[in-house]
């Protein structure tokens, strides 16, 4: 994801992974459930403790592990506690058979050692987007496969276009010029999320990426030219300053109010704005910096894992389950349930076709990216330069290539 609470785990959480001794999570485990002369219950840990969610994912849970010839026992815990409970578990080596990780998160639990490579079991991406796959990857080794996404694009009042004879824009000038238009009174033209966490950052990425900015040095021409695009919008007063705090879910509260014609958000807003029925949108693609460029977004949602528990025969039949959810079908089923968009690019223009509004989101996966992609670990520090430039800039600190600089050396 980046569902507002989902990909923001705290930075202490994040660093003290890597304080876990590889001797900790390398083996260990006890038989953990498994029923005598019958299936064995896989233990499985994830965080979608609310439905409609929740319910979802037991039923697509109980279905693999059914077929795996095993049972489950789901624990469902806050996203914002499931980092340190997998910390936790390592060092009392009680690990879950079964764990799902914000994608973000996987390569820093892979470097302690906890997880257990997915070839071990026969298990390839083959077929996946490639910013999926660099999400699950550590060291050249797959841990994790990922059975659905999301990322973010440009939602539109169709109503409100169409009054003022704007067409959805398609490149960072017409969405200066369309936002300037359609700002009015108590209506902005666009709202976009820019607070000083993870979840401002995820909303720049598109911007930043789509201009060849890049993580592992944000003080480039490339990336001062992305934020110079949102200091504009904000100066032009086509942008609210409230963005300064405004979650993603604030956003979606402006958009569906009718105080901004256009929003950045993602797919799970869904729900929500389809419960108005007055309210009639469409999603395009984040605009791109010229005609022809490629946008390049970032990609959220969870992969599965199987954990080292040293119980060889529950690590097969959860690597079984791990597969199963892979499967066609079922990226389909939980997409379509979840509001997220089906990791195999073949499934795409199907899954589009069938979900138009889906499909300003499928079209960006073959060329999204993993936020963990260049610098795995180091990530979290990468995102916080860059909320921190952001947060400079549109305060007016800073130009954009000084805050920029600066956060990139401070």
């Amino acid at each position: 994801m980046f569902r507002s609470t989902r990909s923001r785990k705290a930075p202490a959480a994040l660093a003290s992974i890597l304080a876990i001794p590889l001797a900790l999570t390398a083996c260990g485990g006890s038989d953990n459930g498994s029923d005598s002369g019958g299936a064995a219950t896989l233990r499985v840990l994830d965080y979608y403790n609310n439905e409609p969610g929740k319910a979802v994912w037991q039923k697509a849970l109980e279905a693999c592990a059914s077929q795996a010839g095993a049972t489950i026992s789901r624990e469902a815990v806050p996203g914002a506690t499931l980092i340190q409970k997998v910390l936790q578990q390592a060092s009392s080596k009680t690990l879950p058979d079964l764990l799902m990780l914000d994608n973000p998160d996987l390569q820093q639990i892979a470097q302690t050692g906890a997880l257990m490579p997915l070839d071990t079991f026969g298990l390839d991406a083959d077929g996946f987007a490639e910013g999926v796959v660099d999400a699950s990857t550590y060291q050249g080794k797959l841990y994790g496969l990922q059975p659905v996404t999301n990322t973010i694009g440009l939602f539109y009042n169709k109503d409100t276009l169409a009054e003022a004879g704007v067409t959805p824009p398609t490149t960072w000038a017409e969405l200066k010029t369309a936002a300037k238009k359609l700002t009015s009174g108590s209506q902005y033209g666009l709202a976009f999320s820019a607070p000083a966490n993870y979840e401002g950052t995820w909303q720049f990425l598109p911007f930043m990426w789509s201009n060849g900015g890049d993580e592992k040095n944000i003080a480039t021409p490339e990336t001062a030219q992305a934020l110079q695009l949102w200091v504009d919008l904000m100066t032009a007063g086509s942008v609210s300053k409230s963005a300064l705090n405004w979650t993603q879910a604030d956003v979606n509260d402006q958009f569906r109010a009718g105080k901004a014609a256009m929003m950045v958000n993602g797919p799970w807003q869904f729900p929500v704005l389809d419960a108005d029925t007055a309210l009639h949108y469409a999603v395009v693609q984040i605009p791109a910096p010229a005609a022809g460029r490629p946008v390049v977004a970032p990609l959220g949602g969870e992969t599965w894992t199987v954990p080292q528990t040293g119980d060889k025969d529950k690590q097969a039949k959860a690597a079984k389950v791990v597969a199963c959810l892979n499967s066609d079908e079922s990226q389909i089923n939980l997409a379509e349930q979840n509001q997220t968009i089906p990791t195999k690019t073949a499934l795409l223009a199907g899954f589009s076709s069938s979900n138009p509004n889906a499909k300003g989101f499928a079209d960006q996966i073959p060329t999204a990216r993993s936020r963990t992609g260049e610098l795995g670990a180091d990530w979290p520090k990468a995102a916080t330069k860059i909320y921190t430039a952001f947060q400079s800039a549109l305060t007016g600190q800073a130009d954009p290539a000084k805050a920029l600089e600066q956060a990139q050396n401070g």
